[in-house]
């Protein structure tokens, strides 16, 4: 089966929320779900559940991520949901690990920095691991990778400062899946 075979093949499409940590991810990720029927695979919360780490980073206070481990579990999560016709929404703070085909719409949620800095504050990340998100944010770190991996006519930047970026961007979704739906049947 070719890449492009597997993209032909499914019924739903599969969509990536990624951005800095602290920017909405999953929130926004489980609302597109909710709105769109498409399952929600939060990376994170996978990462820990199966273990696809290998060691800890203790100066940034996070796991040091087993790739390998987490492709092959997700290939399996991708391959049954596309056999089930079912699209998967995924957030996760990274993007350039992930297969091209794997995704049809990356969406890059930017804050602004000072919002993000209190959100990290109230999550408890330690000064460091707050400053390097902050810093991450304003390099457009997440955004550029995105731009690099994927086509840039998938890759699409959104606000996600207020309940009210977070509610368009899951709209905005929400059509965007309806026209990719009527497009590719």
């Amino acid at each position: 089966m070719s890449e492009d075979d597997h993209h032909t093949d499914r019924k739903r499409p599969n969509i990536l929320v990624t951005g800095t940590p602290g920017v909405g991810k999953t929130v926004t990720a489980s609302l597109i779900a909710e709105k769109t029927g498409l399952k929600h695979i939060n990376v994170g919360e996978l990462i820990a559940k199966h273990k696809c780490y290998d060691g800890h980073d203790a100066e940034l206070d996070t796991h040091i991520l087993d790739e390998d481990k987490l492709l092959d579990l997700m290939e399996t999560m991708f391959q049954e949901c596309a056999d089930e016709g079912v699209g998967i929404v995924a957030d996760y703070h990274s993007c350039e690990l992930f297969p091209e085909r794997w995704f049809d719409l990356i969406l890059v949620l930017r804050t602004k920095t000072e919002e993000l800095f209190d959100r990290l504050t109230e999550r408890g990340y330690n000064e460091k691991k707050r400053s390097e998100n902050v810093e991450a944010e304003i390099m457009q770190v997440v955004l550029e990778e995105a731009r690099e991996s994927y086509d840039l006519e998938i890759v699409q930047e959104v606000q996600s400062n207020t309940v009210e970026d977070m509610e368009s961007n899951v709209e905005r979704c929400k059509v965007w899946m309806e026209h990719w739906i009527a497009n590719n049947s």
